[in-house]
C-alpha cells in the first residue's frame, strides 16, 4: 500500500498542488489544501478500487477541502508577508502577462474561480467538472458563462486575446 500511494504521490503532486493553487490563489493555503487533501487519500488509500480515478477523487478533496476554506471567517482575514515565496523559474519571459492574467481571474468569486480552473486549466468536461464539484451540467454551464464574462469585462484591453499580433 505505502509503496503503491508513494509512487501515486511522486507521479501527481506537482500537478495536484497547481490545481491547489489554482483553487485558492495562495501558495501557503495551496499547501495545507493538498496536504489535508493527500492525508485524506492516504487513509482510505485501500477503499479506493478505480485507481485510474485517484485525481478524480483528490480533485473533489481539494474543492471540498477549498469551500470549507471559504467558509471560515477567519481564513478571510490572513493577508500575506511581505517576504514572497520563491517561485519556479520559467522557461520563457512573458513580460508579466502570465501574473496579470491570474490577478483578473483571482478576481472571481471562489465558485467562479473553481469552475473556471477545472475547465480551462485543468481541461476537464463539464461533466467532470460538475461531478469534481457536486453540481450539475447546468450549473457548470452558468457559473462558466458568467466567469467568462466577468473576465472579458476585467480584462485590460493589452491583455486581451490577440492584442500582441495587433500591436506588431
Amino acid at each position: 500500500m505505502d509503496a503503491e500511494f508513494t509512487a501515486y504521490l511522486h507521479a501527481r503532486q506537482g500537478a495536484l498542488l497547481r490545481t491547489a493553487y489554482l483553487l485558492t490563489g495562495d501558495r501557503h493555503q495551496a499547501e495545507d489544501v493538498l496536504q489535508t487533501a493527500l492525508a485524506k487519500l492516504y487513509l482510505s488509500w485501500d477503499r479506493v478500487r478505480e485507481r485510474e480515478a485517484l485525481d478524480g477523487y483528490v480533485r473533489r478533496i481539494l474543492v471540498n477541502e477549498t469551500t470549507s476554506l471559504w467558509r471560515r471567517p477567519f481564513k478571510r482575514r490572513e493577508r500575506a508577508t511581505d517576504v514572497l515565496p520563491e517561485g519556479g523559474v520559467e522557461p520563457t519571459y512573458d513580460e508579466g502577462q502570465r501574473a496579470a492574467v491570474w490577478a483578473v481571474v483571482s478576481t472571481l468569486p471562489p465558485k467562479a474561480r473553481a469552475v473556471v480552473v477545472l475547465r480551462y486549466y485543468e481541461g476537464l468536461t463539464e461533466s467532470e467538472t460538475a461531478e469534481v464539484l457536486g453540481v450539475s451540467v447546468g450549473t457548470v454551464k452558468s457559473q462558466g458563462s458568467r466567469a467568462m464574462a466577468l473576465l472579458r469585462d476585467r480584462t485590460p484591453g493589452h491583455l486581451a486575446p490577440g492584442s500582441r499580433e495587433e500591436e506588431r
